[in-house]
């Protein structure tokens, strides 16, 4: 099948490599002539694991290609993806204007049948705007699809070509077969092709990531109240998640949720239910536990050691999760503001991060170039982000480096019994 990605930001690009490496022929149009000339480099704009190898592979086969040229790219496609941002708006609510111009882009280019599918995350009702949009644009005959990701970063390709099931929001027969044939591949082994109207698909991604984020939030109250009452979180979470109705996913407590998706989502979600006058009260809560919970490693550096003044305090982990680089809404950032806003001096190391990192921190804080060289001196360590790297770490080594040995353990990846027998100072979440 022919196919056209408009956006190589994260959703298209990994898109556009797994719809190639499945045999398809596949170009991928941006306007950024320096990550396009990159990408037919065979070099990454973004770290995501098992992706540059895709590429270079659908490259090198001559089924992926890169180009600014979205008119030709588009009488060239039989279906054609607009994976651009969605920014969050001051309001809260997703900003469309790269969406609907491209919508009007693609009208302007159309000489037959085509298929436009949104792949962007989109409130309700956009692809009826898209349809607008476009039929406005042209002549020809057209379907409009909602097809929302549901990609984790640090697995993105593999949740692609191996997914839990595959969402397609449509409103016609054509398109619905077209869209079959082309995720086909994907779902040999039995994940469901769930096909809906477009509103439903629309409002499937928001509602998922919605719910994860409010388990999140939730197990991160459990972990407060535990630290409250004397209880440990790691024994009341194993035994919510032995419950088949609740299950272990997303069950672990810590310093709160990141990235490009769950703030994001949860805001707009917000937004588009009080513009049809709905008051989401269950994720407005959700959004404050999470800012609060982001506080609260701070709090306890804090109360240790009263004064932070002067004090030289490691982070190891600056992503918002592993497996990536991105730092968009991790809780290291307030982290390490709140560090600097109190005198203390920062030294960070995260295996991926550091490019971002030196981008939002300029030469606020010192860069390690590695876990042992970040606490040398050290009077804390702050682990932030759950790197497998940081699990089975040499603490003799660490505790001969420290100045004073404390650590703040915000993914509880350690045991208390574990580091106080390696002769730290402990501090984690809910224990």
């Amino acid at each position: 099948m022919r196919i056209a990605v408009v956006g190589t930001g994260y959703v298209g690009l990994v898109a556009g490599a797994c719809f190639a490496e499945s045999g398809n022929d596949v170009v991928c149009v941006d306007t950024d002539a320096a990550k396009l000339k990159l990408l037919r480099d065979g070099r990454m704009p973004i770290y995501e694991p098992g992706l540059e190898e895709l590429v270079r592979r659908g490259v090198a086969e001559k089924r992926l290609s890169f180009t600014a040229a979205l008119p030709k790219a588009v009488r060239d496609a039989q279906v054609i993806f607009i994976a651009v941002g969605t920014p969050q708006g001051e309001d809260g609510s997703a900003d469309l204007q790269h969406v609907m111009g491209v919508a009007g882009d693609i009208a302007a280019a159309m000489d037959g049948y085509k298929v436009i599918v949104d792949k962007s995350t989109v409130p309700v009702g956009t692809a009826a705007r898209v349809r607008d949009v476009i039929r406005k644009g042209t002549a020809h005959p057209f379907s409009v699809v909602s097809n929302p990701e549901f990609l984790k970063q640090g697995a993105a390709v593999e949740d692609f070509l191996k997914p839990d099931r595959v969402v397609i929001g449509v409103e016609d027969d054509r398109a619905r077969e077209i869209m079959l044939e082309l995720y086909a591949p994907y779902t040999r082994t039995g994940a469901p092709m769930l096909v809906m109207d477009c509103a439903s698909a629309e409002l499937a991604k928001y509602a998922a990531n919605a719910m994860l984020a409010t388990r999140i939030s939730f197990m991160n109250e459990v972990a407060n109240v535990c630290e409250r009452v004397g209880a440990d979180v790691d024994q009341v979470r194993r035994a919510m998640g032995s419950d088949r109705r609740i299950g272990n996913a997303f069950l672990f407590p810590g310093i709160g949720y990141g990235g490009s998706c769950f703030p994001k989502d949860v805001k707009a979600m917000l937004k588009f239910a009080a513009d049809k006058d709905y008051d989401f009260r269950i994720l407005q809560a959700v959004e404050s536990v999470n800012q609060y919970q982001k506080t609260v490693l701070f709090e306890k550096m804090a109360a240790h050691f009263g004064n932070l003044k002067g004090k030289v305090v490691a982070i190891w982990g600056l992503a918002f999760k592993p497996r990536t680089d991105d730092m968009r809404e991790a809780p290291a950032v307030p982290l390490i503001e709140a560090l600097l806003a109190s005198g203390a001096k920062v030294r960070v190391f995260d295996p991926e991060a550091m490019d971002v990192a030196r981008r939002t921190f300029e030469g606020r804080v010192s860069y390690a170039k590695s876990p042992y060289e970040a606490v040398k001196g050290a009077d804390a360590l702050a682990l932030v982000t759950e790197w497998n790297e940081f699990r089975r770490p040499d603490f003799e080594r660490i505790q001969r480096s420290m100045r004073t040995p404390v650590v703040f353990d915000g993914r509880n990846i350690y045991t208390p019994e574990q580091m106080k027998a390696a002769g730290f100072t402990y501090y984690s979440i809910g224990r």
